[in-house]
């Protein structure tokens, strides 16, 4: 009984001590040129997908407007899940991605509850 009381013990000190472990920071984006980003946009062929203003399309989600953190970004664009295509360093550089990411960034939000649309 001791043996499992003490097993108990150590798990819920390892438990409480995990929890406590500073969370690292999200990593900080490369700085990138939105103006940059656009024209890599285009020819990259990002806007095929996910419309030239990155609002979203049939075949890519809305990515204008969202406040996406970098190392997501980052990191969905070299392994993605669904029909995407593999954007590794060699075919598309992290310098690139980061003016990529900057000209996403750059981009508003969709327009939400104009009266006159809602006719």
């Amino acid at each position: 009984m001791k043996k499992l009381f003490g097993a108990a013990v150590l798990l819920l000190a390892a438990a409480v001590a995990t929890a406590q472990e500073p969370k690292p920071a999200a990593q900080a984006a490369p700085a990138g040129n939105a103006e940059t980003g656009a024209t890599l946009w285009r020819n990259v062929g990002c806007w095929q997908c996910h419309g030239y203003e990155a609002q979203g399309g049939a075949a890519g989600p809305r990515l204008s407007g969202r406040n996406l953190p970098w190392t997501g970004f980052s990191a969905y664009v070299r392994r993605p899940a669904n029909q995407m295509p593999l954007y590794t360093e060699k075919v598309l550089p992290t310098t690139d991605l980061a003016h990529i990411y900057a000209y996403v960034q750059s981009r508003p939000a969709p327009a939400q509850n104009v009266p006159l649309l809602q006719k």
